[in-house]
């Protein structure tokens, strides 16, 4: 306990960067990441082949390679500077989406075929089809999984330590700097990450789940 108290300020701070990273991604994450999986349902072959290709490259890319293009490559492309802390939130939303996208498109297979093409036959275009009929009910089916890929976002906030972002991550190494055992800390760590799992994430999944469970 004397280590959390006496490094409160290294907590605080890391732990309010995490959740900076993790909001920011996860809103842009789901955003690009519907819009990815109605180009890869979309009856435009080019728009599939677009979205195939960014699913399969940035998915099979390790994170930290993703990190560091945009912590260390990106300066050297001339374009305008962005924060370490920026350039991990873009990184972060880019991999993440491509599991949003899997996942919502997952929950699009799910509706009837019948109702796209009920859809159609009044005269509705695929736009207003997917974002009025297929995505509404698709993300009604899509609540576990993608509360899945979200936890698995807050974890890996943890790799943008290696780039010079303050989160929490890093606590360790400014442990180490101070002198305090390190063992203490790291389960200090690990056990808020799973407060914030258990006290936060997965009680908001199970509301959703029963609210959209219930106005169906």
């Amino acid at each position: 306990m004397n280590v959390l108290i006496d490094n409160s300020d290294l907590f605080l701070t890391g732990f309010k960067n995490t959740g900076i990273l993790f909001v920011i991604s996860a809103f842009f994450a789901l955003i690009l990441g519907t819009i990815v999986a109605g180009m890869r349902v979309s009856p435009a072959p080019a728009m599939r082949a677009a979205g195939t290709f960014y699913v399969n490259f940035v998915r099979n890319t390790p994170l930290t390679l993703i990190l560091a293009f945009f912590a260390l490559g990106y300066p050297k492309l001339g374009l305008p500077n962005i924060s370490f802390m920026t350039a991990a939130i873009i990184g972060l939303s880019l991999y993440t989406a491509t599991y949003v996208s899997e996942a919502i498109r997952s929950g699009i297979n799910t509706v009837s075929v019948g109702q796209s093409e009920a859809a159609r036959a009044i005269g509705l275009p695929f736009m207003q089809t997917l974002s009025l009929i297929v995505l509404p009910q698709a993300f009604r089916s899509v609540v576990p999984p993608l509360f899945s890929v979200f936890i698995a976002l807050l974890k890996n906030t943890t790799v943008a330590a290696g780039f010079s972002v303050f989160e929490a991550g890093s606590i360790r190494a400014y442990l180490s700097e101070r002198g305090e055992p390190l063992l203490p800390g790291l389960l200090w760590v690990a056990l808020i990450f799973v407060v914030l799992v258990l006290g936060i994430l997965t009680p908001l999944q199970r509301y959703l789940e029963k609210k959209w469970r219930v106005a169906r």
